[in-house]
């Protein structure tokens, strides 16, 4: 695995500061443009991410896969050495290039930045295209909606949007249309885009007017790895041991949380026994100070006299507490939501019954009395409902929602699978193995 850094404000061609890149003579390349993933995650968009990569370190022959990303300095905060060392690794086995683009990891905070960071991007996925032969760069969420501009032609592009601001920032205008020029201009050189779930593909081609022969179906789902037990179990939280619900996701409006808090006031009232909740609305780092949202949940929680504890600080495994015999249900009680990765992982560890708003993505895994129970979004009564069939549950109906959602796991979202079947499509070249390879390829 061969690393290198470049300097973030100063990559132009003939530059001094240009990385030395040696190809692989005339090897196609597969090159992954990411922002969240490598260093650590803090939201869904992380573990998605990661787990894209290690399929096309496995589907991809030896030596082919190639990795840009920002760097993310351990004194951010931001970086999580332990996922730091296992992603390295991972990369090494499949003897990936990887170049880190310093001073950038805060860039995708504004339109501006990801500009930028586009630029910085695609100057790196062009010297590695100059040393390799057929070139396919692949650009994982929306900071990377904005490369087509800068790349040539010759190079085939495949962009990943694991939302939009027209889904969750819609009052945003300047962002919301530069993610839709970004994918117009990625589609009209031939570009195609991939759909994470059929809500997202209806998005693509509605909202954001894009042909349906550029839309290729990636449908987000877990790995392997995720579907196992995690290596570092995180303590439950004492009022926590005796039963509990757990809500989890970043801190923000769409995720519903306020609307669960209400949910819950609402079945205290009707004299409903609750379990302890653990929300976990976190962000990444060490502060102790919340966001002001976190701090709205923190009054709900006292205003509505609720058993709860609110986890503000983010950790990997928080999901360590999806496979705890405490627990009571798993509740997603988001707004908006394009895919939704918490109902499968909560499949992978046999935690039931799954309890989701219908918004977006979410209506494809969690199915009213077959996988879950489900609410309207934005509907605090209705999600008291569907928590109270949940709370209700018998054993027998329990097993059977369990055994429901692991076969809609398997069957529908087995992400390595459908990232191959997507490569097979648009970039049947990128998964041969070169002629003298031998059984390079995995």
């Amino acid at each position: 695995m061969r690393t290198k850094r470049l300097t973030a404000m100063a990559i132009r061609p003939k530059s001094p500061h240009s990385p030395d890149v040696r190809g692989k003579g005339d090897q196609p390349r597969v090159i992954v443009a990411l922002h969240e993933g490598v260093y650590g995650a803090s939201s869904g968009t992380g573990f998605s991410n990661r787990a894209f990569l290690t399929a096309l370190a496995r589907l991809l022959p030896v030596g082919r896969l190639a990795v840009v990303t920002p760097d993310v300095p351990q004194s951010s905060g931001d970086s999580d050495p332990q996922w730091t060392a296992e992603v390295q690794q991972m990369l090494k086995q499949a003897e990936a290039e990887i170049i880190t683009i310093p001073d950038a990891h805060l860039l995708p905070k504004s339109v501006q930045g990801c500009e930028q960071l586009c630029d910085l991007v695609a100057e790196a996925a062009v010297r590695i295209a100059d040393h390799s032969g057929r070139c396919l760069l692949i650009g994982l969420d929306v900071p990377f909606l904005g490369l087509a501009p800068y790349t040539p032609p010759t190079m085939e592009l495949l962009l990943v949007p694991r939302s939009t601001a027209a889904l969750t920032q819609p009052q945003d205008r300047a962002r919301v249309r530069w993610e839709k020029a970004g994918l117009w201009a990625a589609t009209g050189r031939g570009g195609r885009i991939g759909a994470i779930s059929s809500h997202m593909r209806g998005h693509l081609t509605v909202s954001c007017a894009l042909r349906r022969e550029s839309i290729v179906d990636i449908p987000n789902g877990l790995i392997l790895e995720e579907t196992g037990k995690p290596s570092a179990v995180l303590p439950l939280p004492f009022r926590a041991r005796g039963g509990f619900l757990l809500a989890m996701g970043r801190p923000v409006p769409t995720k519903g949380f306020e609307d669960l808090l209400k949910a819950l006031h609402i079945l205290k009232d009707q004299g409903v026994r609750l379990p302890h909740l653990l929300l976990a609305a976190a962000t990444p780092g060490e502060s102790d100070e919340l966001t002001p949202y976190q701090t709205r949940l923190a009054a709900g929680i006292r205003e509505y006299g609720l058993d709860a504890t609110l986890v503000t600080r983010f950790s990997p495994s928080i999901r360590s507490w999806l496979h705890s015999p405490a627990l009571r249900a798993v509740v997603v009680p988001s707004r908006e939501e394009p895919f939704g990765r918490i109902p499968l992982e909560a499949f992978a560890a046999g935690a039931s019954p799954v309890v989701a708003t219908a918004a977006g993505g979410l209506a494809q895994t969690v199915i009213e009395g077959e996988t879950g129970f489900t609410a309207a979004p934005g509907d605090p009564a209705s999600l008291a409902a569907a928590l109270h069939r949940a709370l209700t549950v018998m054993p027998r109906e329990r097993f059977r929602l369990v055994r429901a959602g692991t076969a809609l796991l398997r069957s529908r979202h087995d992400y390595e699978a459908g990232i191959g079947s997507a490569l097979s499509s648009i970039a049947p070249w990128a998964l041969a193995p070169m002629p003298d390879a031998g059984s390079g390829s995995r």
